[in-house]
């Protein structure tokens, strides 16, 4: 590779994790400001929450828009015209007059937010394949997995030379940043292609059962996570004695080892294959999970608890780069609307199924232990059902054909994949790669 083209690439990734990185600045950046910013709006507790979960709504319901936007209108220009409308957002929210315009922006800069996310996610499917894939996948989890633990640490800091609306003009000139970088330096991944009613996309990428696989195995073991950074912070505090500082170390420990795993699994893909490193990962989820629970339920002493802790934020750095690398290895003709599903998966399972952990009460560490257990388990269940090998698939794929019908090379694995609609991998009938899936 050419000095030239190893820039390239090198500004690409670069781009790539400054986009999925918006998502988790949001939503943790300002935190160690809502004191303020509750006083400053006569807000309550339950307003100034709200204002958590309408970035968390704005940053799923956005990919569903971003993603089918940019399968049709190819990458660049729904992405940045989704910087520009998160950049405005970001800017009036430090100049909202009220709590519920400052949940209203919080809810556009989500979606604005989110089209980063998942065009970043759709780009790595445009530009490459195979164990390609998951290599970036793998580092743009390094991304996924700093950024809520620095976002929180960064806005404390800014706030010691200006008070909770500088955070919003910090992340509004950032964005700005992004836009400008982006417009400048990022190439289209894809070009514009005939344009599919939404539902109909959804419903062909659903009914692969493949796919929906993958996409389900991800979002159960993202929410066990959630469970987990909803409900740790009073177990570890309120049950076990630890204090902020202590559980802010621990927390840093599990963000380290997960972000360790997706570094290995990056090294690892290429000879072990994404799909035997997410099972692994299903598999050490599910461990750490039951880990949990027993030591719960035999109220063990505290060692035990946080290795069980350990094992499953761990395991997430496996599972997040290789399930999404197998759920849209079979969909580059759609991978924005299979991006879009992927996300929005996760942020509706972790929305819907986390706060579950917090049901017992504060000092009720049962919940949270029954779901980090039942979730990761329930995921390589799922992984087992709907993506093993049916009777009667052929286990060959079939070599690609050429526009006059003649047979075509097949495309090695790791070869960058073509970003033009129109060539795309052989299909089975329902819609996934013949002999792709080996069985678990």
């Amino acid at each position: 590779m050419s000095n030239d083209a190893a820039g390239r690439q090198t500004r690409f990734i670069v781009l790539l994790a400054a986009l999925v990185a918006l998502g988790p600045l949001s939503i943790d950046g300002y935190l160690p400001g809502l004191p303020d910013l509750a006083g400053d709006l006569r807000a309550s507790a339950a307003a100034t929450q709200l204002t958590i979960t309408a970035c968390l709504a704005g940053l799923a319901l956005g990919q569903l828009i971003a993603g089918p936007l940019s399968d049709t209108y190819g990458r660049r220009r729904p992405l940045l015209a989704g910087l520009a409308l998160y950049t405005t957002a970001s800017a009036l929210c430090a100049v909202a007059p009220d709590v519920r315009t400052f949940v209203g922006l919080r809810l556009v800069q989500g979606i604005g937010g989110a089209f980063g996310i998942v065009i970043a996610n759709a780009m790595v499917r445009d530009r490459t394949s195979g164990t390609h894939t998951a290599r970036l996948f793998s580092a743009l989890t390094l991304i996924t997995g700093l950024a809520p633990v620095f976002a929180p640490v960064l806005g404390g800091q800014l706030l010691r030379i200006t008070a909770w609306p500088g955070i919003f003009v910090a992340l509004a000139v950032l964005g700005a940043v992004i836009l400008a970088a982006s417009a400048a330096a990022l190439p289209q991944t894809r070009s514009s292609a005939s344009r599919q009613p939404l539902p109909a996309v959804v419903g062909q990428l659903l009914s692969d059962r493949v796919f929906t696989g993958y996409v389900l195995a991800n979002g159960l073991v993202f929410a066990a996570m959630f469970a987990y950074i909803s409900g740790s912070p009073f177990i570890l505090q309120e049950v076990h004695g630890l204090s902020p500082q202590q559980y802010s170390a621990v927390f840093a420990v599990n963000a380290a080892g997960l972000i360790a795993a997706a570094q290995i699994s990056g090294r690892l893909v290429a000879r072990a294959g994404a799909r035997v490193l997410l099972l692994a990962g299903l598999l050490g989820a599910t461990a750490g999970g039951t880990t949990v629970l027993g030591a719960v339920l035999t109220r063990a002493p505290l060692p035990a608890l946080l290795i069980g802790l350990f094992v499953l934020v761990t395991s997430v750095g496996l599972v997040m780069p290789n399930a999404a690398a197998q759920a849209l290895a079979d969909h580059g003709g759609h991978a924005g609307s299979a991006a879009a599903l992927l996300g929005f998966s996760q942020f509706i399972f972790g929305g819907a199924l986390a706060p579950l952990a917090g049901a017992g009460g504060a000092t009720n560490a049962l919940p949270m232990g029954i779901i980090v257990a039942v979730l990761p388990a329930l995921a390589l269940l799922t992984l087992g059902v709907l993506t093993r090998s049916m009777p009667g698939e052929r286990t060959h794929r079939p070599a690609r054909q050429g526009p006059a019908g003649q047979r075509q090379p097949r495309r090695i694995a790791d070869e960058p994949a073509s970003s033009e609609p129109g060539q795309r991998q052989a299909h089975s009938v329902n819609g996934h790669a013949h002999g792709s899936r080996p069985a678990p």
